[in-house]
This record gives structure tokens, C-alpha cells and sequence, in this order.
């Protein structure tokens, strides 16, 4: 039976560069995301399926995450979905607060719970992409960091929880990377050579994680640039 791969985020940056990698390794790939319209290369593939929604939607997420579980071999998860906003803390908005925790940590949470009753059948693996700034100081990014500390944290006891029931659960921490993630900060990633990640760096990653010899595992794995810069924006 082919193999299933559910895939948030999967219509730009990370979550893209994710599914093409994966399609790649012969998964039958459902990726979930708000706008397609910039993922042709995607759409294009045979086992390629698209889910447009928005991961808020709670009720419809529930919805979709079942069906697509029936009858399938569910043997990958990987949460990449996330969104950031960026400031001094007392200026950020509730409704930026709500939606970082929602995504970033509440949405990888909820899926995992719907979705381990498959795993654990196929011994199958989560992959949670968060950020380095789950395991350091964050300031102007203090909601964002604590989400993606939350993540981590769940990843950790996760895999002592489910670990010996075949499941693998990895955590990948990516530095400075070239996506949307920071349209709504005052800075951006560094466009100089060596001093920046691309969204296919972190999809190698993941398949570095899905190519380990089947009794390895490696629960963390952090990816930077040589070089550490970040560049303002104009």
C-alpha cells in the first residue's frame, strides 16, 4: 500500500519545498494550505492533493483530517505551518497573540491527537518544524519563541510517549530562512550568500530524517546559515 504523508503549510515556502521532497520519495502527499496559486509545480503531480483551508477552521480541519485518514496508510505528519509577528510585546495585537498560538502550537496538537491512532498502526513519524528560537531568548519575538518552545516541548514528550509504539517524533529547528514568515516584521532574511537558509534547505533536512536507518532517531535537529545576519527592511 502506498504511503501517506499529511502536510501543513504546504502551499509556500518550507511546507512547498517539504511536499515536493516527499512526493519525491514516492508519498501520496495531502497537502494543506490557504492559497494554491502559486504552487503549479505541485498541483501538477498525480499523487499530489490539494486541501485548501484555513487551519483555524477547526471543525473543518477535524472534518478533512478524517477523511483523508480513511482507507489510507498514514505513515507521516509533518506540521510546518506556522506565522509570526514580531515587536515589543505590549504593541502586539490579541488577535496576533491568538493566531500564533493557534497555528504555531493548538493546530500541530490537534492533528497529532487525530492522527497517532495511524501512526502508531504504521509506525509512522511526526516531524514538527519549529524554529531555533524555541530554545533561546527572543525578544521582539517573545510570543512567537514561546510558541515554538511549546512545540518542541510536546515533540520531546511525544516521542517518550509513543516511541514504543514504533512512532518517530523530530523536532527541526531552523535558523533564518528566505519565506513570508516575516512580512510583518521590520527585517528580513539576509540576501547575502552564506548568511541565509532557502525553503529546500529545510526539505533536505527532512529527508535526511526520513532516510535514517529505521532504528534511528534523531528527535532534534537544528539548521543554520554560516553566517549569522539579518538585513532591515527599507
Amino acid at each position: 500500500m502506498t504511503r501517506t504523508a499529511i502536510i501543513t503549510g504546504a502551499s509556500s515556502g518550507i511546507g512547498k519545498a517539504i511536499c515536493e521532497i516527499v512526493l519525491q520519495s514516492g508519498y501520496e502527499v495531502y497537502g494543506i494550505g490557504r492559497d494554491f496559486s502559486e504552487a503549479s509545480s505541485l498541483l501538477s503531480r498525480e499523487n499530489f492533493h490539494k486541501v485548501e483551508l484555513d487551519l483555524l477552521d477547526t471543525g473543518k480541519l477535524q472534518e478533512e483530517i478524517k477523511n483523508i485518514s480513511k482507507g489510507n496508510a498514514l505513515s507521516l505528519l509533518i506540521n510546518c505551518a506556522g506565522v509570526g509577528y514580531y515587536g515589543l510585546h505590549e504593541e502586539l495585537s490579541a488577535k496576533s497573540i491568538s493566531e500564533m498560538v493557534r497555528v504555531n502550537l493548538e493546530v500541530p496538537l490537534l492533528l497529532s491527537n487525530l492522527l497517532l491512532r495511524k501512526l502508531k498502526e504504521n509506525s509512522g513519524t511526526i516531524i514538527n518544524i519549529a524554529s531555533v528560537t524555541a530554545s533561546q531568548s527572543n525578544p521582539h519575538g517573545a510570543a512567537y519563541g514561546a510558541t515554538k518552545a511549546g512545540l518542541l516541548s510536546f515533540s520531546k514528550s511525544l516521542f517518550d510517549e509513543a516511541r514504543k509504539y514504533g512512532v518517530k517524533v523530530t523536532t527541526i529547528l531552523p535558523d533564518m530562512t528566505d519565506t513570508k514568515l516575516y512580512r510583518n516584521a521590520d527585517f528580513k532574511a539576509c540576501e547575502e550568500e552564506n548568511a541565509r537558509l532557502l525553503p529546500e534547505d529545510i526539505a533536505k533536512a527532512v529527508d535526511f530524517i526520513l532516510h535514517l536507518d529505521p532504528h534511528q532517531v534523531i528527535t532534534e535537529l537544528t539548521v543554520r546559515p554560516q553566517l549569522h545576519r539579518i538585513e532591515k527592511k527599507k
